[in-house]
């Protein structure tokens, strides 16, 4: 299943250069997978079990420049690769239909003890 997220490119996101920061890039991939947690009514259960959804690792590759302005659209699909939740993220700019990035984000659910835990079946099941 895709999910997407968009936004705009904000003046406080760009760099002396006049696009968009690499860093924010980042922070975009960070919003969708929020997003999606909160949409599909993950978000709240973890909080009550105290579980978290920690970034292990990044992978980004910047393919095109984004300006102030652009429309944005950050398509997600996700994979189970056990113990590790994967995040294929695509970065477009909504105008020109363009990749702008695309990024893989490796993750883990913890407990508060930073123990791994076994990903809930309710979340594998919005995966599928």
């Amino acid at each position: 299943m895709k999910y997407t997220f968009e936004t705009t490119v904000r003046g406080y996101e760009l760099d002396s250069y006049g696009h968009l920061n690499n860093a924010v890039y980042i922070s975009y991939t960070e919003q969708a997978r929020w997003e999606i947690l909160e949409n599909a009514g993950l978000l709240e259960s973890f909080l009550s079990k105290k579980l978290l959804l920690v970034v292990t690792e990044t992978n980004i590759r910047y393919m095109r420049e984004l300006k102030l302005f652009d429309d944005v659209k950050v398509e997600t699909q996700i994979r189970f690769e056990p113990p590790y939740l994967i995040f294929q993220h695509d970065i477009i700019n909504s105008t020109d239909k363009i990749k702008a990035a695309k990024a893989e984000v490796k993750t883990l659910l913890i407990d508060r003890e930073r123990i791994p835990q076994d990903i809930p079946e309710e979340l594998l099941a919005i995966i599928n």
